[in-house]
């Protein structure tokens, strides 16, 4: 599985990882903090603890010694996940809160407003649909080079009926390169 975004939701897409990782944000650090806030079962919060561990989103370590207990704490890889939650929250504002706003994004130091939005780190540029195409990288297999052989722009108008070799069920972005994340396997993918 070469796709990131592949990659990224195999290790991070399920409902309670995500929401175990924002309850990190905000604060929790042991099972008990996560299992209260969530309402999880604490099978589902162990396994799901233990996978974002092995990942390296989270890092286990112990608070008390009698008993031995443990907390959880983001690591770099886990901070690196914020801007994904930021963009979920401003999306699901956007179109989901039909009876208004429930949760805002507001500076921490000002409390002003804040809308979160994706920029090229490099130029500061706003990115959006239309604006950013996809290439193959120095480590694609032969397979996504030969789809990717000339960038494919994202949301550009006609995209899906034109890139068939990238995004069709037996173009790379559709086929064995991109196969569904582990968690998702079985269910049914989205085809172009």
């Amino acid at each position: 599985m070469q796709c990131p975004i592949a990659r990224s939701l195999d290790q991070t897409g399920d409902w309670w990882s995500m929401l175990i990782l924002r309850n990190a944000f905000l604060g929790a650090r042991r099972f008990h903090d996560f299992e209260e806030l969530l309402g999880i079962a604490p099978n589902t919060l162990t396994r799901r603890l233990t996978a974002l561990t092995e990942h390296g989103l989270l890092r286990r370590y112990a608070y008390a010694e009698r008993p031995r207990r443990y907390a959880y704490a983001l690591t770099e890889k886990g901070q690196d996940f914020l801007p994904v939650l930021l963009s979920l929250a401003a999306w699901g504002n956007r179109w989901l809160a039909e009876e208004g706003v429930a949760i805002e994004c507001v500076c921490a130091t000002t409390g002003a407003p804040v809308e979160p939005a994706l920029v090229d780190r490099r130029t500061g540029r706003a990115l959006g649909p239309g604006m950013v195409a996809l290439r193959a990288g120095p480590a694609a297999r032969r397979r996504l080079r030969r789809g990717l052989q000339a960038p494919v722009i994202l949301g550009a108008e006609g995209v899906l009926g034109g890139a068939e070799g990238v995004l069709g069920a037996e173009g790379v972005l559709g086929g064995a390169e991109v196969a569904a994340p582990r968690a998702a396997r079985g269910a049914a993918r989205v085809r172009a």
